[in-house]
């Protein structure tokens, strides 16, 4: 069976990995300082932090935007569960968005009717690292006061109109996890572009104390001096980290090499089969983050991957509506409500994308899916 994700070394993971066996296995160490210096420059941010998930760099983020009971947060229905998670653990409503059919990311058209008085945040997710459209969103913000946070977990080195993915709020967050481009098995960051929440941001992350200065030597002793959880990744995880960061352009030309391939195959196939690929727009380039394909309704997508998974290769569908999820429904989701996020997430299957996916093996998935009849 192609497996529909498989880690892949890339570059000097296992001798950073030996390394700091041999020195400091514990968060904040010396391959965290690297990655996130690297992380900074890529970014070109003043603060970078590497966290255990990008599911934890969402929680300080709604933290640092003291966000609250009473606050509403704007985010997409199609999305991972943690993109809403860390707002609702500090109180906060959700306000669930629809998403473009094209792109499937936030629907800018539709926030004018979203904002109250109560909004504090608009998460855009940028959706198989495609950049939401980042100027209407910036716009809308801007004019009410809010704050962006871009769960940016699928968009590392993509951009949007020439400007990266991940410096257009004043906080991004950042996956690590084994599906991702970048990976470290379990991991992510906090991409800090307005200074103002750095030194704070690192005191959440260690527990709530100001253990980071005193280490930098600016004070005799830490203590606790505001909430916070342990958010600091290994030293062990950071080493793989950064020795996948230091390979990203070997990665990203893998990616790219393997996307186009499938592009180019499925090109013809697509719409005599009912099928639609990925659109990118013009003024986006993309993170090459997965490949998906959008079947005609549930039943041939059911029939789809049964006839894949009989051919020796493994696909998966993808997020399921938030808004109609046993916690979605408690905060006034209803179906109907949006409608794009309903009918994608029934049609919607990603096929084998990871940097060692074979030539052979590729090839073996496009015969499987071009000889799928419905």
């Amino acid at each position: 069976m192609i497996p529909f994700n498989r880690f892949g070394l890339s570059g000097n993971e296992l001798a950073y990995v030996q390394e700091a066996l041999g020195r400091q296995t514990s968060g904040d160490g010396p391959f965290c300082r690297r990655a996130e210096a690297l992380l900074e420059e890529i970014f070109g941010v003043p603060r970078v932090l590497v966290t255990t998930s990008c599911t934890h760099a969402l929680e300080m983020s709604a933290i640092l935007l003291e966000i609250g009971p009473g606050d509403e947060v704007i985010v997409p229905s199609f999305t991972f569960v943690s993109t809403v998670n860390a707002f609702v653990l500090r109180g906060a409503t959700p306000v669930f968005a629809d998403v473009r059919p094209d792109t499937l990311n936030l629907d800018e058209r539709l926030l004018g009717a979203l904002v109250t008085p109560k909004t504090k945040a608009i998460v855009p997710v940028h959706y198989a690292g495609v950049g939401c459209e980042m100027d209407e969103i910036g716009r809308v913000a801007a004019e009410s006061g809010i704050a962006i946070v871009e769960d940016n977990a699928h968009g590392l080195l993509g951009s949007y109109r020439g400007r990266r993915l991940g410096t257009f709020g004043a906080l991004a967050t950042q996956s690590f996890h084994e599906t991702k481009n970048i990976a470290c098995g379990e991991g992510g960051a906090l991409v800090v572009a307005d200074a103002r929440h750095a030194e704070r941001a690192e005191i959440l992350r260690e527990k709530g104390t100001n253990r980071a200065r005193f280490f930098r030597g600016q004070i005799d002793k830490y203590t606790w001096v505001d909430v916070g959880s342990s958010y600091v990744l290994s030293d062990v995880l950071a080493a793989i980290l950064l020795g996948q960061l230091e390979a990203r352009e070997r990665i990203q030309a893998r990616r790219r090499a393997i996307w186009e391939r499938y592009a180019e195959a499925l090109r013809a196939w697509a719409p005599a089969a009912g099928v639609s690929l990925p659109l990118v727009p013009p003024h986006c380039e993309q993170a090459f983050h997965m490949f998906y394909l959008l079947l005609p309704d549930l039943a041939q997508r059911t029939a789809f991957i049964a006839h894949l998974a009989s051919r020796g290769v493994a696909a998966v569908f993808h997020y399921q509506p938030l808004h109609l999820s046993p916690m979605g429904v408690r905060f006034g989701g209803r179906a109907g409500a949006c409608p794009v996020t309903e009918s994608v997430s029934e049609r919607l299957v990603r096929l084998p994308f990871h940097t060692t996916l074979s030539s052979e093996e590729q090839a073996k998935v496009i015969d499987a899916v071009t000889s799928f009849q419905a």
